[in-house]
């Protein structure tokens, strides 16, 4: 009985592990089912599959590059132009919390084993300018009939360069040279006579050798003499004068030449090239008031210091709405200089990265402060800035500030009375800062203007005295990425690029670059120059890959023509003028 019991209930276990078998292999079926034909279904519909995911890949590809395009652009980081976004106040702070901040301008300028304040090959060199034997005087050469009259055009350093240019066209033309008038109706809006900035009996007497001229035309047959008024093309040679003014000069007997900035080419003979430097570093002085006023200025720098950094800062808004350039103030900025940019009607439209990568951008103060510091100058130097309106005022000038809190100006150290009678007069203003900046021991300068150039040449003649121009074409990359680094690399990257930019002696290859800046045939070399000393000066390869043809700097002449460099006329005779120029343009950015 019990052994009947067990069998059955053992069949019972047999049967029900057959129907959980049979149910396995129906449910294993069916999913072979359902997966095959789901297969059979994609199969049939892959190309509806597809065309879904490729249209998807489509739709996301396109807002991909819709906000690339609508996004700033890189260079648009708020740190280059706010001050509360400045790296140099950030890193003041964080260095007094012990932040972990990587980039940390450091006050001192550190042991760089050289003199910041000298160049150790400037003794091998001075200016000469004498003229050679062969050169004819004013009293054979110049013709008794023929009187040439010189307007000239934009601020005093451009105004500087036209009276130069102007002696040597009357020595070119065989004519006598009348007394240039300056410019009144320009921006700068200073009514100053020639005789009120410059010294005129010196003038006239320094030169009497080489050219004659005299204070005022006069009169014929008892009548004033009304010349000739006519203009000749930017870059104009000796053949150009003889063929286009000579003809006029000789039926009219006087001839005005208008808006005379930039008119005589850049390449010039020996001889013509020494009168050019005759005139600008002899002849031309500034009358005896401003003179002792910029003595006092200079005297009150050396009071305070030993040595000291002059500055020349252009950061106004007028120019910087014309360059294009974009320098992190966001909508406010955009609004404000697009505003203004809008008075030049045939501009193309800006493209700050494009600009500001060609090195077309004037630095920021606080760049400025920055290539300094790297350079070697600790905060304890002192700086004397001459400038005009800077955009954005005291906030952008804080970061400077902060660098160099030694900050000075002509207002700052001498009194209003004191400069009372020169302050209703920009180009008097102007020759306070020439003198300070010519005296000073660094001469720096965030621009390549008139200014900038006419001191560089000026500093070269005269000692070769240090003048750091910045490499802004090299620069500007670094200032970007400088976050990313630490302030060694940093600083060790701007006395890699600012090699060839400190103005030590042939730095520039002769015939590069505007003569005035680069007074090549009035520099000769003394004896006992070793150029095979290892510490002789190095050229920068960068700088000598361009002619004056194709400056890649900023200059101010690319604001008066609204083109991006100067062309040397060709020796034959053409009757192609110039196009014409937008008076507005000239009046802002000539200084």
């Amino acid at each position: 009985m019990l052994k009947n019991l067990k069998q059955f209930i053992f069949s019972l276990k047999m049967r029900r592990k057959k129907r959980e078998r049979n149910n396995n292999n129906l449910l294993l079926h069916g999913s072979n089912d359902l997966f095959v034909g789901l297969n059979a279904i994609l199969w049939r519909k892959r190309h509806r599959v597809f065309s879904f995911i490729s249209a998807l890949s489509g739709c996301l590809l396109f807002v991909v590059f819709a906000f690339s395009v609508l996004s700033p652009p890189p260079t648009a980081t708020d740190h280059f132009f706010l001050a509360h976004h400045s790296s140099v106040v950030k890193e003041t702070e964080d260095v007094d919390s012990n932040s972990d901040t990587v980039f940390e301008v450091p006050a001192s300028g550190g042991n760089l084993g050289r003199d910041l304040w000298s160049s150790s090959q400037s003794k091998f060199y001075y200016g000469c300018s004498n003229a050679s034997k062969k050169f004819q005087t004013a009293d054979v050469k110049t013709h008794p009939n023929r009187y040439l009259l010189i307007a000239t055009s934009g601020g005093l350093n451009q105004q500087r360069t036209g009276i130069i240019d102007a002696v040597v066209a009357a020595y070119i033309l065989n004519a006598t040279l009348v007394i240039p008038k300056l410019d009144k109706q320009s921006y700068w809006k200073d009514n100053s006579e020639f005789a009120e900035i410059f010294d005129v009996d010196w003038f006239i007497s320094s030169l009497a050798r080489d050219v004659k001229i005299i204070k005022k035309l006069p009169s014929k047959g008892g009548k004033a003499w009304i010349p000739r008024s006519m203009r000749v093309p930017r870059k104009c040679n000796p053949t150009c004068y003889q063929t286009r003014v000579l003809p006029v000069l000789n039926k009219k007997q006087a001839v005005e030449l208008t808006k005379f900035d930039y008119r005589l080419s850049n390449r010039l003979e020996t001889d013509l090239q020494k009168l050019r430097c005759r005139v600008n570093y002899h002849a031309l002085r500034f009358t005896d008031p401003i003179l002792e006023m910029g003595k006092v200025l200079v005297d009150r720098m050396r009071k305070k210091a030993n040595h000291f950094i002059a500055l020349h800062l252009r950061f106004e808004p007028d120019m910087l709405a014309f360059s294009g350039c974009y320098y992190g103030g966001g909508k406010q900025e955009r609004v404000e200089l697009g505003t203004i940019r809008k008075r030049w009607k045939n501009l193309h439209a800006s493209n700050p990265e494009k600009v500001r990568r060609h090195g077309r951008c004037p630095l920021t103060p606080e760049e400025i402060g920055l290539m300094l510091r790297a350079s070697g100058f600790g905060s304890d130097v002192h700086v004397y800035v001459a400038s005009g309106e800077v955009y954005g005022g005291e906030e952008t000038l804080a970061p400077l500030k902060t660098l160099f809190p030694n900050f000075h100006s002509k207002e700052t150290i001498a009194t209003k009375e004191e400069l009372a009678a020169f302050s209703s007069f920009s180009g008097r203003m102007a020759a306070l800062d020439y003198i300070v900046c010519d005296e000073s021991d660094v001469f720096v300068t965030n621009n390549n203007g008139n200014m900038a150039r006419m001191l560089a040449g000026r500093r070269r003649y005269f000692g070769h005295k240090p003048t750091i121009r910045p490499n802004a074409k090299k620069l500007y990359r670094l200032f970007l990425d400088r976050n990313n680094m630490t302030w060694e690399e940093f600083a060790s990257k701007v006395r890699t690029y600012q090699i060839g930019f400190m103005g030590e002696p042939k730095e520039v290859k002769p015939g590069r670059g505007e003569f005035h800046e680069n007074p090549d045939s009035c520099i000769c070399q003394a004896k006992g120059d070793n150029n095979n000393s290892k510490d002789a000066f190095e050229t920068n390869d960068e700088q000598q890959q361009y002619s004056v043809e194709e400056d890649p700097d900023w200059i101010d002449i690319d604001y008066l023509d609204n083109v991006g460099g100067f062309k040397e006329l060709p020796n034959s005779d053409s009757n192609v003028f110039t196009k014409q120029e937008q008076p507005e343009v000239e009046e802002f950015f000539s200084d």
